[in-house]
């Protein structure tokens, strides 16, 4: 019985380091390419990596190396289990300056001895016999002909020692981090962090090399290494959670969803190929075909039916896990109007083909949509070869609108029917939206306005339609001013969105700051709230420019609040929008060079882009051709152009503080 069971404990083993090793080295890209600024998520990061390097040792001596390789990878293991003890000191130090106790010299000391001292072990494990000797051993219950056991040199006990006494002051630092904590939930992630920070030192420890020789391959010895196994892959996912949310910017919901949709498309898949390779590699035969054979459609068909089982359960499982107080909801509410809403791209894409479709049915070549922007009509989508220049439709605007204006009453029943006009050579036809804001702001279908015009080809001098056809334009009329309305409604909440999105202030980030006690010595001279995050700080003032003539991202921004803007408050008869545009302005003025303006000289450009994109209004064609300029090149030098008043806005405001004090 136990020749039976030692094989499948052994098998067992080499899946569950296999294991290990897919779940460290996952977690370890995960904060890395997540939060390579902060400081927690780097030296985690180095936890991590001694736990991949210990474990990708297991795995690749259960392949059956030589001799010397074999040796050489067990001394090469030592690279992790040296530095582990040093890695987690280093980390409890991390979170210890998270909470506001950052070394003051003796801490960064020590952190830098530890690491030292794990070189020397490395070099003892690594040339010498001095920490451990391998032993060549033969078990009795395996069958594989080269296992090599570790016994224990004679310094050892001295990395024992070292071992014990590092870790427990790593485990200090984290309960005086916890402590620390004013929140019930930071308090929970640092207890979290405290039970699992000891799981991946002594899941690496070489408690073989304290027992007998080979006893590590008995039957007892594999079921308290798989047992060891087990459990470290269970607390290094426990470890993963709190991890997660240091230095992270966006809300916990969103940390907790990106984590759980990480797991279950990434580490989870790998585990799933892993064991079904290795079950079904030893096979000789599967439903009648060869083993080897049928392995690769038995991994395939394994990861697809695994992603089709996530897509389905996963809102079960963020249900479940993430949105536990029934805010669900409304997260769902914002989900579907993310599905729903279309770019404009989008939308123009629509209008072509139903363009295209009208030119079909009543056999022309051409054919437009223009809508109304800034009172102006302006080209949207066309198809066919003798499309309208943009500049007549908006030179004819006014001729335009008087061919409609009998038509624009409040009666909806006069838009029943299309009335076209002749025009140009085109049949035009009018659309109206059915979206009109009355005096109470209420909308109302009664108030049909004019949102733009659609022309076909005039075929014949007069209009020659039968009935049928006179329907089918009708349709295409209809739906392209439903389109056109959508489109206005989503610039709208684009628009919106834009303006108010860089003035909510409170992320995950600056959340740390009030859920932890603060430091021993308070910061003298702390600066205005908008100043504190200069990315946050940049997104104010670009939706301020956006919104130069008007709209929330200026009348609700949080600049608003600065300085510089109370200074200039009985300049523009107490009015801080006024205020906040004149300094902007001064902002924008403080970018040009000297001497005479000149469109295509790179000294301007910044300046040119400013004047012309948010003072002068213009859209990103026309500024493009001003200034001889591609559209992509112009988006970037716009937020160069952006974040340099962004930098002007920080020295003004440091000045004014200065004079304050």
């Amino acid at each position: 019985m136990d020749a039976l069971i030692a094989p499948l404990l052994s098998l067992t083993n080499e899946t569950l380091a296999s294991a290990i090793v897919i779940v460290a080295a996952s977690i370890l890209l995960y904060n890395l390419t997540r939060n390579l600024e902060n400081r927690v998520a780097r030296t985690s990061g180095a936890v991590l990596a001694c736990v991949v390097i210990v474990y990708v040792g297991d795995v690749f001596v259960s392949l059956n190396p030589t001799f010397a390789t074999y040796q050489a990878t067990l001394r090469l293991q030592w690279f992790g289990i040296a530095f582990m003890p040093a890695a987690l000191f280093h980390l409890s130090d991390a979170l210890l300056a998270t909470t506001g106790l950052p070394s003051r010299g003796r801490r960064r000391r020590v952190i830098r001895i530890l690491y030292v001292i794990s070189i020397m072990f490395v070099l003892l494990a690594a040339f010498t016999n001095a920490l451990i000797a391998p032993v060549r051993v033969t078990p009795e219950l395996l069958d594989r002909e080269l296992v090599v056991s570790l016994r224990a040199g004679p310094l050892f006990p001295v990395y024992i020692a070292y071992f014990v006494i590092v870790t427990a002051f790593a485990f200090y630092n984290v309960q005086r981090a916890r402590q620390r904590c004013l929140t019930r939930s930071t308090r929970r992630r640092m207890g979290y962090l405290q039970i699992a920070l000891l799981t991946p030192a002594f899941g690496i420890f070489p408690f073989s090399v304290l027992l007998g020789a080979g006893q590590e391959f008995s039957l007892n010895g594999l079921a308290l290494v798989n047992l060891t196994n087990l459990i470290v892959i269970f607390m290094l996912v426990f470890l993963a959670y709190p991890l997660s949310f240091f230095g992270s910017r966006v809300p916990d919901r969103v940390v907790k969803t990106e984590l759980l949709r990480f797991f279950l498309r990434g580490p989870a898949t790998g585990l799933l190929a892993l064991i079904t390779i290795i079950f079904l590699t030893p096979t000789t035969r599967i439903l009648g075909l060869p083993g080897d054979e049928f392995l690769p459609f038995a991994v395939v068909a394994v990861v697809l039916l695994w992603q089709w089982f996530v897509a389905l359960s996963l809102s079960w499982f963020e249900r479940k896990l993430v949105y536990t107080n029934g805010d669900y909801d409304h997260f769902e509410k914002l989900q579907d109007m993310s599905e729903r809403l279309l770019t404009r791209h989008d939308l123009v894409q629509f209008l072509d083909a139903n363009l295209a479709a009208s030119c079909d049915y009543l056999r022309v070549n051409t054919a437009f949509v223009s809508a109304f922007n800034e009172d102006l009509l302006e080209l949207v989508s066309a198809v066919g070869p003798a499309r309208p220049d943009n500049s007549l439709l908006k030179n004819s605007t006014s001729e335009l609108i008087n061919l409609f204006a009998s038509e624009n009453s409040t009666d909806s029943e006069s838009h029943k029917h299309i009335n076209l006009k002749v025009w140009h050579g085109y049949w035009i036809a009018p659309l109206y939206g059915m979206r009109a804001v009355n005096q109470t702001d209420q909308v109302t279908l009664t108030a049909a306005p004019l949102v733009g015009v659609m022309g076909i080809q005039a075929r014949a001098a007069e209009i020659d339609l039968d009935d049928d056809e006179r329907m089918m334009l009708e349709r295409f009329a209809r739906r392209s001013a439903q389109t056109l309305d959508d489109m206005r409604l989503q610039g709208e909440i684009f628009a919106a969105l834009e303006g108010l999105l860089p003035q909510i202030t409170i992320t995950r980030k600056t959340a740390e700051a009030i859920e932890y006690k603060p430091p021993r010595t308070a910061a003298h001279g702390t600066r205005s709230p908008d100043m504190a995050d200069t990315e946050q700080f940049k997104e104010q003032v670009r939706a301020a420019l956006r919104h130069y003539w008007g709209g929330s991202g200026l009348s609700s921004s949080r600049l608003l609040e600065l300085q510089i803007v109370r200074d200039l408050l009985d300049e523009n008869e107490g009015n801080p929008t006024r205020a906040l545009r004149s300094v902007l302005k001064t902002a924008i003025e403080r970018q040009r060079p000297g001497g005479e303006r000149k469109m295509f000289s790179p000294e301007w450009t910044l300046y040119n882009i400013l004047q012309l994109r948010f003072i002068e209004r213009a859209k990103v064609r026309d500024v493009a051709q001003q200034l001889a300029l591609s559209e992509p090149t112009l988006y970037r030098r716009q937020d160069e152009a952006i974040n340099a008043v962004a930098d002007t806005l920080m020295s003004m405001e440091a000045e004014a503080e200065q004079r304050e004090a």
